[in-house]
């Protein structure tokens, strides 16, 4: 079981959800991925930790923005919050939320990329993010899908030091590979042609790891989401596109077992 205590600088470290129901939110996601959310102090705001194995795997909360849809948002650890934030703003991006102090467990900022995909930044104190990852029913993978790839690179390059390497997609587009070091940590899907919505805006998505797609998106439907994308064959495994029942739009993945 891959346990984290602690994520390198540069690294995407952390997911949560905000949404408009945060008590069916919590009804689905335990119901999908067996987690146990209870809700925190009052102090936390309504948030809540989804709990694994007594390991925290990501959070939920009361959806801050009302006029955009309910979100998962990535997180990647950085060393300095305010020194990120202010890189951030030199290099293109726009920071929505200043960085604050999240009770004594990080310091965090709201930001964007010069295309508008949003995440959030993570500098950690007492919790460093995800306890575990890439097993089944956590976290496992964050991908940027864009309409500006090129800045992309760049903005990502100059922010959080990450490289970016081409893999080829047989009958797609190529899949770009970030990189920090020589260990692959996130990824970029580009929108090119007509089969991506107009509307659709430059996004962070995030996969979770199953056991079985099929049975994933079944357990899905039951519970009151709907299905995107169907599972759908990729060189990494089977993976499936899907929202839940407050409209938060996220991917499962069954890896390949090789």
């Amino acid at each position: 079981m891959p346990e984290m205590t602690k994520y390198e600088p540069g690294t995407p470290s952390w997911v949560d959800l905000g949404t408009p129901d945060p008590v069916d939110a919590s009804r689905f996601y335990s119901g999908l991925f067996g987690w146990t959310i209870d809700e925190g102090p009052p102090e936390a705001g309504g948030y809540r930790m989804c709990m694994l194995d007594n390991k925290p795997v990501a959070g939920l909360g009361p959806q801050m923005n009302t006029d955009m849809p309910p979100w998962w948002t990535t997180y990647i650890t950085v060393t300095n919050a305010d020194e990120s934030a202010a890189a951030i703003k030199e290099d293109g991006g726009s920071v929505m939320v200043e960085p604050f102090d999240v009770l004594d467990v990080g310091r965090m900022a709201v930001a964007a990329d010069p295309a508008g995909a949003m995440f959030s930044i993570w500098q950690p104190r007492t919790h460093a993010g995800a306890g575990i990852v890439n097993d089944p029913n956590t976290w496992c993978w964050n991908e940027l899908t864009t309409r500006d790839p090129q800045r992309s690179v760049e903005f990502y390059g100059a922010v959080f030091g990450w490289t970016a390497g081409l893999l080829p997609m047989e009958g797609a587009a190529d899949y770009t590979e970030f990189r920090v070091g020589d260990r692959g940590i996130a990824g970029m899907m580009p929108m090119e042609g007509d089969s991506w919505p107009a509307d659709l805006p430059n996004h962070w998505m995030v996969y979770f790891t199953v056991d079985d797609c099929e049975a994933a998106v079944a357990k899905v439907e039951s519970l009151g989401g709907t299905i995107t994308v169907p599972p759908t064959e990729v060189p990494p495994g089977t993976f499936a596109v899907v929202h839940d029942p407050q409209g938060a739009v996220f991917s499962v993945i069954a890896p390949r077992s090789e």
